[in-house]
């Protein structure tokens, strides 16, 4: 049996990332993992994957769902962790 830790392993994120997009997309860990693996290996893919974060987000807390927009941060933030590019992005707009 496949375990969510051998998923996050095929994909390249961490559960909550995956579980984020499946929430975003309406989709079962599983698959969600296979779109956060296409995404991460396409062309402004990760950007993709911080946009439905970020789009979770602003849902969780339009819906006062303070804790689940905590989590979505901390998953947010991780993605940003691990891609610097994205880090690159976000520091040449504050700027």
């Amino acid at each position: 049996m496949i375990s969510i830790v051998d998923i996050c392993d095929l994909c390249g994120l961490d559960r909550d990332q995956i579980e984020a997009i499946g929430e975003h997309e309406h989709l079962p860990n599983v698959a969600a993992a296979a779109l956060a693996s296409y995404l991460l290996h396409m062309n402004h893919g990760v950007e993709k994957i911080r946009d439905m974060i970020v789009d979770d987000i602003k849902l969780a807390i339009a819906e006062q769902r303070n804790a689940h927009a905590a989590e979505l941060l901390m998953a947010l933030r991780h993605l940003y962790d691990a891609n610097p590019a994205l880090q690159q992005q976000w520091m040449s707009r504050a700027l």
